[in-house]
Formats: structure tokens, C-alpha cells, sequence
């Protein structure tokens, strides 16, 4: 399975790929959401260690159950051949009412075909009020003319 643009990564690619996650994620489906990952893809996200598609599967069920009305924007740090560093914010709200926006980086680490093979996030919670929130677009895929996060001054 091949899952395009593929490395070595351009300015122009790296920013492709990185839309195609924030896209995917913002869609909220686990199993398509893991088919960007190899087989046995390694991960860390903040404390949590995990590998392979299952688990990883499994991983986003578990948060995006937790996280509700989760809206998420990526904007690319640095690349270089088949890596890629990112910075994110997202914005969910807990079963009890509270906002939060979750600030992050992430490294990725790409196979031959495109997939992700390694993907390391550091994430931060910050608890905010409703009226603080930036990110307001109807659930799904951030509409294009929506800002980006340096736009908004996150």
C-alpha cells in the first residue's frame, strides 16, 4: 500500500502530508485514521507507548470518546528527507462541560510508501473557557479559508 506524497519531502509535500493528518484526524474515524501508519508502526503520545495498527486504532477510539467536539489544526516545523516535524492545537471539550486546548509537537518518521512508521507528540492541556476558543468550523475537515494556527497567534 502506498500513501502518496511520499519522500523525500518538499516544503510543498511535507505541508500536503501534514493537511492529510490534520484532515484524517478532524474526521474522527480510528480505522481510517490508522491506515496512514505501517503495520507496526511505533508510537508515544505523551506518556503512552504503543505499536501497531490495532493499538493504535484502539488509542484513538479511547481519546477521541474522551475528547468531544475535537477540532484540530497542524502546521509543519521542519522536514527533511523522510521526516517531518509538526506543531498542533486542538480544542475539545471534557463530558463535563470544560474546554480545553491541547498544544503539541510532533516527529514523524516515514516508510518508502508513504506511511508513517515512528510518530513521537509531546502535548500540553490548557483549560479555557467557551469564549476563548478559536477553532469554530463544523465538525470535520478545517474548511480552507479557515486560519492556520500562526494566523490565529498560536
Amino acid at each position: 500500500m502506498s500513501r502518496p506524497p511520499l519522500p523525500p519531502f518538499t516544503a510543498a509535500t511535507a505541508a500536503q502530508k501534514a493537511r492529510m493528518a490534520e484532515d484524517a484526524w478532524n474526521g474522527r474515524d480510528p480505522a481510517r485514521v490508522a491506515l496512514a501508519y505501517t503495520a507496526e508502526s511505533r508510537w508515544r503520545n505523551r506518556a503512552e507507548f504503543l505499536q501497531g495498527r490495532p493499538a493504535i486504532e484502539a488509542f484513538l477510539a479511547r481519546k477521541w470518546a474522551r475528547e468531544l467536539d475535537y477540532r484540530l489544526i497542524k502546521e509543519v516545523w521542519a522536514f527533511e528527507a523522510n521526516r517531518i516535524a509538526v506543531r498542533f492545537a486542538y480544542e475539545w471539550h471534557d463530558d463535563s462541560g470544560q474546554w480545553f486546548r491541547s498544544y503539541g509537537n510532533e516527529n514523524w518518521q516515514f516508510d518508502e510508501h508513504g506511511l508513517m512508521a515512528e510518530r513521537h507528540a509531546s502535548i500540553n492541556d490548557l483549560p479555557i473557557t467557551e469564549a476563548e476558543r478559536k477553532f469554530h468550523w463544523p465538525a470535520g475537515r478545517r474548511p480552507d479559508d479557515h486560519p492556520g494556527l500562526s494566523a490565529l497567534g498560536l
